[in-house]
C-alpha cells in the first residue's frame, strides 16, 4: 500500500534502482518499504557494507518480528508472551543521476522498536532509544560516486518485558526517502494555526521554517495558497526572505478566509495548504498538508465546546497492534476499525500511551475524531511490568524510563512538531498514570482515606516521593508550550488523592481522571477552576452517567475501544479483552450497548445468556445465538435507543417494554424457557415500528460463507482486502459456537497477511494459513501485489462446503467512505 506520493511526480523505481532524478523536480518523497533484508539475532559487524547477507530473509516494511512468535510462557504477560530480541535490516539501492550532488537526501523512519541504530555505507547516522517517535537522518555525504548506498538498521528489543502492553519489534512503520534542494523547508517545518475562527470568517497564520545548506546567502520567495474542500483556491500569501549560508530562517505569512467550512466530527472538512519556495523565479521546493478550521475550548463548568457547540467527548483508548498483524498494521485495517467505532457513536480517540503511525492521525482528520495525543507511560522511574500475569508474581522494571532524562524533552518536541497541523488533535498528554500509587511514587496521604492501589498498601518510604510528579510535569509542560500554545496540556491521573497533595494537577490545563468518577463532585467543589474529564474509564453505565449528568465533565475515554495484545492475565491468556471490538474488528455485545447510549440513529440489538444474576449482569457476555438445551432458562436482553421494544418467540409475543422503565440499566430484559426457533425483536419510536432484528436456532456446521469488503485489486498500488469468514448451517444461519479450523489459500497476485479469530488465548501460529474460528467467525487479510491479475481466495475445512471468492484485477473497489478515508497525503 502506497502511503505517500511524491510532491510532484515519482520518478524513482524501487527495485534497488532509482533513476533519472531531474533537476527541475523540486522535492521527491518516496516510500522505501520494499526489498529489505532481515536477520533475527545479533550479528558481529552487521553495519559493514561488504557483509554477506545472501542468507538474510527478504521482507517488506512495515515489519514486526515479534508477532511471528511463537507464543511462549517464558516471555512476559505484559507484552503478550511474545519474544523480543535483536534484529538487523539492510537495503541497498542506486541513484543514477548526473545532478545527484545538487540534491540533499534524507531517510525518514516513522518508528523503529526500539533502541535503533542506523548506518549508511558503514557510517553511523545516529541512535534513537524510543520505539514510538519518528526520526530522520541526512545521508547525502555518504552516497558514493556511483550513487550506490546501503542502509543498515539494528533494533534492540532485548528487554522484552519493557512495556505494559505489546509493542512489537523492528521497523514496524513506514520508511521514506526524501530528495530536496539544498535550500528547502525543514523537517516538520510547516505550521498552520487559526487564531480566529467563526462561520463567517477565519484567519490563518502560516510559519515556514527554511534551511540553507549552501555556503552562500539565498534569497527566496515563499508562496502559499489554500484550496478548500471543493477544490477552489480561497486564499494566497507570499513573502520574500533571505537565508544566510548554513543558516535557518522562518517565514511568517497570514491570510483570511470568508465563510470557512468548519472541520467538525459530523463534517470533517479539510483544506489543502500548498507551499512553494522559489529562487530567482524557479521552484526549488514545494509540498502541501491537509489543514482545517475549527475552534474548541474546555470550560470548568460547562465542559467541552467544538465550534461553539457543547459536545461530550465519547472517547475510547487504543493501542497500536491489530492481533495477527502485530504492530505492522496497514492503513486500511485502521480505517475499517475507526469506521466501526464511528458507527458506535465514538467521536474521540486517546492515543494511549505513545505516538502512533503517521497515517493514523490523517485518518483521524478525515474521519472526524477528536484526538488526545500522548507521550509517555512512565517518566524517570520504572513502572511494574508483569511477567507471569497481571499483578501476579514479581514484576520487572525495564522500560522507557532508562532514557527519559536524556531524551524526554526531544521526544515531546518531536511528537508535537510532527502532528502540529492536525485539526483532530485537541490535547497533548504528557503522561499516563505516572501517579499510580506506589508504582512507583508514594506519599503519606496513602495511609488515609480512599485511594486506588494495586501494588503495596499505604505510604512506602523507600519509593520516590510524589513531589517529583509536579516538578517533572512543570518541565514537560514548558516544552509543550514552547512549541504549541493552541492546545491544552493534560495527563491521565490514576492517583488523584496523591497528586492533589502535589503541584502536579495545577501544571495541567485539563486534568484527566482514570477510573475515579467518584471524585468528580467533591473535586469540582474543592478545585473550582480545575477542568476535569475522564481520561480512562470502565464500561459501566454509572461511569457514563457521571459524564452525561454533569455539565462540568467534558467526556470519557473507555478502556478500550479495541482488544489488544499484552497486558494479559496468566498463561494461556495472551491478550486483553477490554475492547468494544475484538482483535478481528468484530463488535462485541458491549459495542451495541455503547451504541444505544452514544447514538441517536435508531438501533436495536438482541442478545441471550443463561439466566443467572441480576438484570444487566453479564452484559459483556451476551451471545448472538439461540442455541440452548430444551428446558434451559434463558435471559433475553435488548439494547436500543428506541422508545419501546417487543419480543417474539416463534411468532408469540413475550411482551412489549418501555425504555423509560429501564432507565437504571438501559437494558430491556425478558426471561423465558428455551425452545428452538426464532427470536424477533421490534423497536418502536412514537408508537411506530422502525427496526427489528432476528436470531434463529442454527443447525450443524455445513458450509463456509465469506464476504470481502472489496471486489478487486489495484495495479501498481498495494491494497488490502478484509474477508469476513463465517461458518453456517445448511440454511445459511451463522453458528455462534462453531470452532472449525479454516484453511485459506490465495492464488494470483496477492498474499495472505494473516488470519484473526479474536481469541485472547489461542497460541496458533499467526503466520500460518489456517486457524480455528471463534464465535463461528474468522477474518482474513489479503494483500495485493504490484501486478494485475485475478486473485482467488479459497477457504476449506474438513466436513464443510468450501468457499472460493474472486477479487478481479485492477483495483480493490471500496466504499466511498473508505476511499475518502484513504486518500494519500503529501507532507514535508
Amino acid at each position: 500500500m502506497k502511503q505517500i506520493r511524491c510532491f510532484l511526480f515519482l520518478i524513482f523505481i524501487l527495485c534497488n534502482l532509482v533513476s533519472n532524478l531531474q533537476a527541475q523536480k523540486s522535492r521527491s518523497v518516496i516510500l522505501f518499504n520494499e526489498h529489505w533484508k532481515f536477520h533475527k539475532g545479533d550479528i558481529a559487524n552487521g553495519e559493514k557494507t561488504e557483509l554477506d547477507d545472501k542468507d538474510w530473509r527478504t521482507v517488506a516494511l512495515p515489519h514486526d518480528w515479534s508477532i511471528e512468535g511463537p507464543f511462549d510462557e517464558q516471555w512476559a504477560s505484559a507484552t503478550g508472551y511474545l519474544p523480543g530480541g535483536i534484529g538487523w535490516y539492510r537495503n541497498t539501492m542506486t541513484v543514477k543521476s548526473p545532478d545527484l550532488r545538487s540534491k540533499k537526501v534524507f531517510i525518514y523512519f516513522d518508528g523503529v522498536y526500539k533502541n535503533s541504530e542506523v548506518w549508511v555505507n558503514g557510517h553511523l547516522l545516529g541512535k534513537r532509544p524510543s520505539g514510538f517517535i519518528p526520526f530522520q537522518y541526512e545521508i547525502t555525504d555518504y552516497i558514493d560516486k556511483s550513487g550506490k548506498f546501503t542502509i543498515t538498521v539494528k533494533a534492540d528489543h532485548t528487554d522484552f518485558a519493557d512495556s505494559r502492553w505489546y509493542t512489537g519489534s523492528g521497523i514496524y512503520r513506514n520508511v521514506y526517502l526524501i530528495f530536496t534542494d539544498p535550500v528547502h523547508v525543514d523537517q516538520w517545518g510547516l505550521r498552520f494555526t487559526t487564531p480566529q475562527v467563526s462561520t463567517t470568517k477565519a484567519t490563518a497564520k502560516i510559519n515556514v521554517s527554511l534551511v540553507n545548506q549552501t555556503t552562500s546567502q539565498a534569497t527566496v520567495v515563499v508562496k502559499t495558497n489554500l484550496i478548500n474542500p471543493k477544490g477552489d483556491t480561497v486564499a494566497r500569501a507570499q513573502q520574500q526572505v533571505k537565508i544566510n549560508g548554513s543558516g535557518k530562517v522562518d517565514a511568517a505569512l497570514s491570510f483570511a478566509v470568508n465563510n470557512p467550512i468548519l472541520w467538525s466530527v459530523e463534517n470533517p472538512a479539510l483544506y489543502k495548504l500548498h507551499v512553494a519556495i522559489l529562487k530567482q523565479g524557479k521552484k526549488i521546493d514545494d509540498g502541501f498538508d491537509e489543514v482545517g478550521f475549527r475552534s474548541f475550548q474546555f470550560d470548568k463548568d460547562k465542559g467541552f465546546f467544538l465550534n461553539g457547540k457543547n459536545t461530550k467527548l465519547k472517547g475510547v483508548c487504543i493501542h497500536d497492534d491489530a492481533g495477527a498483524l502485530g504492530v505492522a498494521v496497514p492503513e486500511e485495517v485502521w480505517a475499517r476499525r475507526l469506521l466501526k467505532l464511528k458507527e458506535a457513536g465514538c467521536n474521540s480517540i486517546r492515543m494511549s500511551h505513545n505516538t502512533h503511525a503517521d497515517y493514523l492521525y490523517h485518518l483521524m482528520d478525515r474521519l472526524g475524531f477528536l484526538v488526545m495525543d500522548e507521550a509517555f507511560d512512565e517518566w524517570e522511574e520504572g513502572k511494574n511490568k508483569w511477567i507471569k500475569g497481571w499483578n501476579v508474581g514479581t514484576p520487572g522494571k525495564d522500560g522507557t524510563h532508562s532514557y527519559f532524562k536524556e531524551w524526554a524533552e526531544r521526544d515531546v518536541r518531536d511528537m508535537i512538531l510532527r502532528n502540529i497541523n492536525r485539526p483532530s488533535i485537541i490535547m497533548w498528554s504528557i503522561g499516563n498514570e505516572i501517579d499510580y500509587p506506589n508504582d512507583p511514587y508514594s506519599h503519606e496521604v496513602l495511609n488515609t482515606g480512599r485511594n486506588p492501589q494495586i501494588y503495596g498498601r499505604g505510604y512506602l518510604q523507600n519509593h520516590p516521593p510524589a513531589s517529583r510528579l509536579g516538578e517533572i510535569a512543570k518541565q514537560l509542560v514548558t516544552v509543550v508550550k514552547k512549541y504549541d500554545t493552541t492546545r491544552p496540556v493534560t495527563a491521565a491521573l490514576a492517583g488523584v488523592v496523591m497528586s492533589n497533595e502535589t503541584i502536579f494537577p495545577e501544571q495541567l490545563d485539563v486534568v484527566g481522571y482514570n477510573y475515579q468518577e467518584y471524585r468528580y463532585p467533591d473535586d469540582h467543589k474543592k478545585y473550582p477552576n480545575r477542568i476535569i474529564y475522564g481520561s480512562e474509564n470502565g464500561h459501566q453505565l454509572n461511569n457514563w452517567n457521571a459524564v452525561s449528568d454533569n455539565d462540568y465533565i467534558s467526556g470519557q475515554y473507555l478502556w478500550t475501544g479495541i482488544d489488544y495484545l499484552g497486558e494479559a492475565r496468566t498463561w494461556p491468556s495472551r491478550s486483553n479483552g477490554a475492547g468494544l471490538i475484538d482483535l478481528g474488528g468484530f463488535p462485541k455485545s458491549e459495542y451495541y450497548f455503547r451504541q444505544s447510549l452514544w447514538t441517536d440513529k435508531p438501533m436495536v440489538y438482541l442478545g441471550t445468556a443463561p439466566m443467572r444474576g441480576a438484570p444487566g449482569a453479564g452484559r459483556r457476555n451476551m451471545l448472538s445465538t439461540w442455541n440452548y438445551t430444551a428446558g434451559d432458562s434463558v435471559r433475553i436482553s435488548c439494547f436500543t435507543n428506541d422508545d419501546e421494544a417487543e419480543l417474539f418467540l416463534n411468532g408469540a409475543s413475550l411482551g412489549r417494554k418501555k425504555m423509560a422503565d429501564a432507565k437504571d440499566s438501559r437494558i430491556l430484559t425478558w426471561l423465558t424457557i428455551y425452545q428452538p426457533g426464532e427470536l424477533l425483536i421490534k423497536g418502536y419510536k412514537n408508537g411506530k415500528e422502525i427496526n427489528q432484528q432476528t436470531i434463529k436456532t442454527a443447525g450443524e456446521p455445513f458450509a463456509i460463507k465469506a464476504v470481502a469488503d472489496v471486489d478487486s485489486l489495484i495495479h501498481n498500488d498495494k491494497q488490502l482486502a478484509h474477508i469476513e469468514i463465517v461458518v453456517v448451517d445448511k440454511d445459511g444461519n451463522p453458528i455462534y459456537n462453531a470452532t472449525n479450523e479454516i484453511t485459506v489459500t490465495v492464488e494470483g497476485p496477492a498474499s495472505l497477511l494473516g488470519l484473526e479469530s479474536g481469541s485472547l488465548n489461542s497460541h496458533e501460529d499467526y503466520k500460518a494459513n489456517k486457524r480455528k474460528t471463534l464465535n463461528g467467525r474468522l477474518l482474513a487479510y489479503v494483500q495485493a501485489q504490484n501486478e494485475p491479475g485475478i486473485v482467488k481466495v479459497k477457504m476449506t475445512s474438513p466436513g464443510l462446503q468450501e468457499k472460493t471468492i474472486e477479487l478481479p484485477s485492477k483495483r480493490f473497489r471500496r466504499s466511498k467512505t473508505y476511499n475518502d478515508a484513504l486518500k494519500t497525503i503529501e507532507f514535508y
